[in-house]
């Protein structure tokens, strides 16, 4: 009590540093303990190193993390080159409808990942992918050209999927560059493509090494397109691997896929340190000074037209294909080459099975829950985190960014078996409830409301928070009154950026669901395995319109608040 009343600023300290280091360490000590354990989760026994003799005396393992590198690798180069283009595009060329371009390269993160992987399934199933079938019927073709089932297909798709990811990196670097450089080059005689290759390259190298570091780390811990394509195709990578020895298993073998899922951690680890050391190198390469300016836009005269070709090709791959096979799939009796007949077919009766499905309705109201309450808390989280480690000069502030550090590198699967090994051992009595899901959703995705906030955080002055407790306010009444508000913007970005990832989540959530607690990504994996694809898209449809909803209502209030603050 005496802590409380005149030190509350140290109890706030301590209670986040003991959170911040349960949600990181509990998973991965527990996660150390499961592959190191003889008997079965649940069960007592002894130290043995058998699990990670019998995983890496498998002939079959090396295969594994030779089809893992290969996917990752393949699919960040792949989405790295595809960004590249369409950021330079967009943001350094002339090409008409540039900024609308800009635009919809953001638009596919309100799909669920899982069904941009389904989309491409629909239409490159080499028996009844649409597009597959068009191709023979207007080329006279026997087979069908295209197997999605395939680790080019693999590729193919995941590069798709963190596509965008990689353009806000990429299209960042390129507004912050400075446009003397390249005038320079002008002025010395270089065209318009040795500019790019000599100049603007090399300038924002570490953004490029960035994206496509962090798209590998993103696609070795996805768990979406290998679910539809790598487990039919019998492609084994780590994390059908873990869904293998989990719940593709009985009796599950918990204690072989916590070991492979230490390797995976270790694996996503090191490529995350990589990554943070990218970006901060990147300072060797700063262009920018305090003199305020905008990148030259560079006259493509006729060839224009066709670099706007190009970016639209582009994004028609990413997301209008993709997006148009869905509401193509929701609104038809069943899957058949549009022609004459599609109209007599059009119902929306997968549409009222959704919202008359008392499974559906319950799987809506958990991720909407998930969304709304799981982001909420983890940006008050974040938000005293980043206010911890940049605002005081507390003893041991760097061990708490340190630990912040995991869930960063923490893969979904991975997370989630750790999870499980941890609530089967504390007695909380939240294994096989919403709370778990929740606090794999807020561990693994507290970093990405760290950003936000303490790129926000750091931009208010000290002075405010002097002057509020001059006037005698506390810790407490200071945070709510002055900081939360002026920290307002970077919160909703934030929020924005958490909440339609919970309402899409899939990699933590398939391993941690119960019946009574299904959110939306496992009942949409569901529905595909079952065949439902008509149900299937029109919920991912559903989904999409709660994100852009929430998204709405976010940013409405986050105008709100700022007009408050100003009168």
């Amino acid at each position: 009590m005496q802590l409380i009343r005149y030190d509350p600023l140290r109890l706030v300290i301590f209670a986040t540093a003991v959170l911040i280091a349960y949600l990181s360490l509990s998973p991965t000590l527990m996660l150390l303990y499961g592959s190191f354990m003889s008997e079965p989760i649940g069960v007592p026994g002894q130290f043995t190193l058998v699990n990670y003799i019998t995983a890496y005396s498998d002939p079959a393992t090396f295969t594994l993390l030779v089809n893992s590198f290969v996917f990752a690798g393949g699919s960040a180069l792949l989405a790295t080159i595809l960004a590249t283009a369409l950021a330079w595009v967009a943001v350094r060329t002339n090409a008409p409808f540039r900024k609308f371009i800009e635009l919809t390269a953001i638009i596919p993160n309100i799909l669920p990942p899982l069904m941009l992987g389904v989309s491409w399934v629909l239409l490159l199933n080499p028996r009844v992918g649409l597009l597959n079938l068009a191709l023979m019927q207007i080329f006279g073709l026997e087979s069908a050209p295209f197997n999605i089932y395939s680790m080019w297909g693999m590729i193919f798709v995941e590069a798709l999927i963190t596509t965008p990811l990689a353009f806000l990196i990429i299209s960042a670097g390129l507004y912050s560059m400075d446009p003397s450089l390249e005038e320079s080059a002008r002025v010395a005689g270089s065209g318009n493509l040795q500019v790019v290759w000599r100049i603007t390259f090399p300038i924002i190298r570490p953004a490029l090494l960035a994206a496509a570091t962090l798209n590998f780390v993103r696609a070795i811990e996805s768990f979406d397109t290998p679910a539809v394509i790598a487990l039919p195709a019998r492609i084994e990578v780590f994390t059908t691997k873990l869904y293998r020895e989990t719940l593709g298993a009985f009796p599950p073998n918990y204690n072989l896929a916590a070991t492979y899922a230490v390797s995976l951690l270790l694996i996503t680890m090191v490529f995350v340190y990589l990554y943070r050391r990218l970006t901060k190198s990147s300072e060797r390469y700063v262009t920018v000074t305090g003199r305020g300016y905008r990148p030259n836009v560079i006259d493509l005269g006729k060839w224009r037209y066709a670099a706007f070709a190009f970016a639209a090709l582009i994004l028609i791959l990413v997301f209008v294909l993709p997006f148009g096979v869905l509401l193509y799939t929701s609104l038809v009796s069943y899957v058949h080459i549009p022609g004459p007949k599609t109209w007599s077919l059009l119902t929306f009766e997968h549409y009222l099975f959704n919202l008359t499905d008392s499974r559906t309705y319950q799987a809506i109201q958990h991720s909407v829950f998930l969304a709304v309450v799981g982001a909420t808390l983890c940006m008050l989280l974040a938000g005293l985190t980043s206010y911890i480690t940049t605002k005081t000069k507390v003893a041991g502030r760097g061990i708490i960014e340190a630990l912040t550090f995991i869930p960063w590198a923490f893969p979904g699967s991975a997370l989630a078996i750790g999870l499980v090994w941890t609530y089967v051992y504390i007695p909380l009595p939240i294994y096989g409830t919403l709370w778990i899901l929740m606090i794999g959703y807020i561990t693994r995705f507290l970093p990405y409301g760290l950003r936000t906030m303490t790129s926000t955080i750091v931009q208010i002055h000290d002075d405010m928070e002097d002057a509020s407790k001059a006037s005698g306010a506390g810790f407490l009444a200071t945070f709510r009154r002055i900081l939360l508000p002026l920290m307002r913007p970077g919160f909703i970005a934030g929020w924005i950026i958490l909440a339609t990832i919970y309402l899409r989540e899939f990699s933590t959530s398939v391993f941690l669901y119960s019946p009574g607690a299904e959110p939306i990504g496992p009942l949409l994996y569901n529905f595909y395995t079952d065949g439902y694809f008509g149900p299937m898209c029109s919920l991912a449809m559903i989904v999409s319109i709660i994100c852009a909803v929430l998204i709405v209502i976010a940013r409405r209030i986050g105008r709100t608040g700022t007009h408050y603050e100003a009168t």
